[in-house]
């Protein structure tokens, strides 16, 4: 279905789930997350995706579709069902949604980081400004929250420093 489709779908336990679709400040907080992190990783041997581009997953298979990833060195992929997946991610990002948040927090998360790539996952607020910054550190994933917008949120496996500022630029809260 993901294939013929123009949409995108995930698949979790039992439930298709369409990933299409979303409200302004999601599509702004998005937008402003990918442009920082492409344009801190221009020239360099790093590069950042969009929501079209699946990663897999093998905790939850088979892949999902994150608001943002990112990768260093040589993009490796992998097709499942027809589907170019993203295998080697070092950083993604989730924008949270009201229908999404549970999930992104708990069983995506842990989704995301059981994939041994992955150094970092960002979890954005759409309702404030608030993101919830996972480092792995070998084992152990250390969390830090930033809501300050002068907080630099320091991204190594990037090797980039986003601001809370520009990752909120131009969104509006109630």
């Amino acid at each position: 279905m993901d294939k013929a489709s123009d949409r995108r779908y995930e698949y979790w336990d039992g439930e298709i789930v369409c990933m299409s679709g979303g409200t302004l400040a999601h599509g702004q907080i998005s937008r402003n997350l990918f442009r920082a992190i492409d344009k801190k990783l221009e020239g360099g041997t790093c590069q950042a995706f969009t929501a079209d581009m699946a990663v897999r997953t093998p905790a939850a298979g088979p892949y999902r579709y994150p608001d943002i990833s990112a990768i260093c060195g040589e993009v490796q992929i992998e097709q499942v069902n027809g589907i170019d997946t993203l295998v080697n991610p070092a950083l993604i990002a989730e924008v949270l949604s009201p229908t999404t948040e549970d999930r992104d927090r708990n069983e995506k998360r842990l989704a995301y980081q059981a994939i041994p790539s992955l150094r970092e996952y960002l979890i954005v607020s759409q309702d404030i400004p608030h993101i919830t910054h996972y480092v792995r550190d070998g084992q152990l994933w250390a969390r830090t929250d930033y809501s300050e917008k002068e907080a630099a949120i320091r991204c190594p496996s990037i090797g980039a420093i986003l601001t809370v500022a520009e990752i909120y630029q131009g969104v509006a809260f109630e």
